[in-house]
């Protein structure tokens, strides 16, 4: 028995947001191969059947996010199966939006369900497809991004990125998960950057105010005679030849 998982959180507030669109490609699964949710075993939500003659079981953990490994360590231990029968599908911001990618093991790169089943299965080996769902423009936003909803053009690109993620775990069934990643994991895809998000347009900068005209130069004043010159005029006042000329008429004698 192989176990797909799709990670996410329950009831009908969370979903189709960024963070259930693990939900999203098991339902995409099931909806694919005529498989029913019925019931819950482990805290999880499950289809039973078969996808190209394989035994599945499709889970939704019901544990919410956090508590992820909760349900899967539960179902593994349910159907007395190692973590080489389970793959993982779940968001991830690292990747672009509408990309997938493939891995065999790793770490949670701080991914709060991938952290709790690590801790639950104590190891890193086993299977997982990460969707992409990109980051948000600004930082420290993640909390309410993973939990935010789709804008329209943004759910028609993911909703392609979950069909490759469901094409991938029915090759995974049939092929493991070495040649898995060698026919989703291309070159283009996993070189690919995550692409920022248009940023986000500047606040209005009230303009400036004219700056004020310089200050006029003060007025010059006439220059003070030099110390040559004080001594000259000191010297007239003390001889009275600085007394102003007699008139023509007062010089001549009657």
């Amino acid at each position: 028995m192989y176990i797909v998982v799709g990670l996410g959180n329950p009831g009908p507030k969370y979903e189709r947001t960024r963070h259930n669109v693990g939900f999203m490609a098991v339902d995409e699964l099931a909806q694919r191969h005529g498989l029913v949710w019925r019931g819950q075993q482990a805290r999880a939500q499950i289809a039973k059947g078969t996808i190209n003659g394989v035994p599945v079981t499709l889970a939704k953990p019901q544990t919410f996010m956090n508590l992820s490994g909760e349900a899967v360590s539960g179902l593994l231990h349910w159907h007395k199966e190692p973590a080489t029968k389970l793959i993982v599908l779940y968001d991830d911001m690292d990747l672009p939006l509408g990309s997938i990618r493939v891995r065999a093991r790793g770490s949670a790169g701080g991914h709060n369900g991938i952290s709790s089943i690590i801790q639950h299965l104590r190891g890193q080996e086993f299977a997982r497809i990460r969707i992409g769902i990109e980051r948000p423009a600004g930082p420290g936003e993640q909390v309410d991004w993973v939990l935010g909803h789709f804008s329209k053009p943004d759910l028609e690109e993911v909703q392609v990125a979950i069909r490759q993620a469901a094409d991938a775990a029915e090759y995974w069934l049939g092929n493991g998960i070495e040649k898995t990643m060698n026919a989703f994991n291309g070159a283009a895809v996993a070189d690919k950057e995550p692409l920022p998000r248009a940023a986000r347009p500047p606040r209005p900068v009230a303009p400036l105010a004219p700056l004020a005209p310089p200050p006029a130069p003060p007025t010059e004043r006439p220059p003070l005679p030099g110390l040559g010159g004080q001594i000259a005029a000191l010297r007239r006042r003390l001889t009275g030849q600085d007394l102003a000329a007699p008139s023509p008429e007062a010089a001549e004698e009657p």
